[in-house]
């Protein structure tokens, strides 16, 4: 039996998919724990968790709304992602000191979890929840990455061990990369020790009222949904959905995830949730409109369901770029999108001719062959196995 710390942001993107891996660890026999958020994390891996609660930012993500580009990179590095590192560091070391895990599994955004491990000496790998950084979006852009790259080295020297080199992203004991290369395409990996093990999909806490009876079995099922991190900014797409999917309501059923309560009354037959259990009505749905996040790309590729992609900001733009060039997919204006053009977006996926749902189900094959939060685990057993000092790999 082995122990395995989790170390995350956050975000419940970057939560979830470790959900499953802990789970699948823990019904090996081994040890979880987690260190982060305390209640979001009780909340998406249940009550029972044992977590280390971590300093958190005051208020959470908070974005200038138009920011896009490298100017929005810049802005989740500098103002998010590196206070949040210094801040999680003295939890991260409390919860090594008194866990004694014999892996640390951090997310490559919750850096205080590499460079504290990297610090004390213990085996950590990282876990990749996007496919955006794994393809070297900063290749065209090498002043933006030298200034990361230094900012990431004055952070180790005030919580890592300032004599080690290689970017704390990706741990040179191994990154877990809940993707596959289907979206990532051709694109090198950071180094060999990059394991591709698709979503981690498994039954997630909490209960559901969905009314499962009100899916017409005669229409087509479209799921909307732009996640849980862009709730402020989705009132008049989601406007503009609604009324795409009413003109198309003779054949095609809209389920519609309005967690804002931006929307009003929905036409006779359409569905409007402020949640909705995704991974299960995922298996039921004929296509996905959604915001290009990572995790409900995956999903729903893992479910051969085709998508409409509108990206809103971060990596989104990268991953709906990926769903297109895969074939997946069509991608459309978050901003400027309107519902003839939304309405056209969908029919073309739905359509079998197109051939969006036969490149979505090939790649959802694949990805469940890649083995998710099995694979994941039997990755962090090897490690756990191995001695702590790996040298840099790639």
């Amino acid at each position: 039996m082995s122990r395995f710390l989790c170390v995350v942001p956050p975000l419940v993107g970057h939560v979830n998919p470790l959900v499953g891996v802990a789970d699948e660890l823990a019904r090996r026999g081994h040890e979880v724990a987690w260190a982060g958020y305390g209640d979001q994390i009780r909340r998406l891996a249940g009550p029972a968790a044992e977590v280390f609660d971590c300093a958190m930012p005051d208020g959470g993500l908070r974005r200038p709304p138009k920011l896009t580009g490298p100017a929005a990179f810049r802005f989740l590095w500098e103002e998010f992602f590196l206070p949040l590192a210094d801040l999680m560091a003295p939890g991260v070391d409390a919860a090594i000191e008194e866990f004694r895990p014999d892996v640390v599994l951090t997310d490559q955004h919750a850096v205080a979890g590499a460079l504290v491990a990297e610090r004390r000496g213990v085996v950590h790998l990282s876990s990749a929840t996007t496919s955006a950084e794994l393809a070297e979006p900063l290749d065209g852009l090498p002043k933006v990455g030298a200034w990361l790259q230094g900012l990431l080295t004055e952070l180790r020297s005030r919580i890592g061990d300032p004599r080690a080199t290689g970017d704390p992203r990706f741990s040179p004991h191994g990154v877990l990369a809940f993707t596959g290369r289907d979206l990532l395409g051709d694109a090198p990996l950071p180094h060999d020790r990059v394991h591709l093990v698709g979503p981690a999909i498994a039954p997630r806490a909490g209960e559901s009222d969905f009314p499962w009876e009100a899916l017409d079995p005669d229409r087509s099922t479209v799921l909307v949904s732009l996640g849980t991190a862009n709730t402020d900014a989705g009132g008049p797409f989601l406007t503009e959905a609604v009324a795409a999917l009413d003109a198309l309501g003779d054949r095609v059923q809209g389920v519609v995830v309005d967690p804002g309560g931006h929307l009003g009354d929905v036409p006779p037959g359409m569905v409007k949730r402020a949640h909705v259990p995704q991974l299960e009505l995922l298996g039921k749905v004929d296509a996905v409109v959604c915001h290009g996040g990572h995790n409900t790309v995956c999903e729903s590729l893992w479910h051969g369901v085709p998508l409409v992609v509108a990206p809103i900001r971060d990596d989104q733009p990268i991953v709906a770029g990926q769903v297109v060039d895969a074939g997946a997919g069509v991608r459309v204006r978050f901003n400027r999108v309107r519902a003839d053009r939304l309405g056209a977006a969908i029919a073309t996926v739905l359509d079998p001719g197109a051939g969006h749902r036969a490149a979505a189900e090939a790649i959802g094959a694949r990805l469940r062959a890649a083995g998710g939060a099995v694979a994941a685990a039997d990755h962090l057993e090897r490690a756990a196995a191995r001695p702590s000092h790996v040298t840099a790999a790639g």
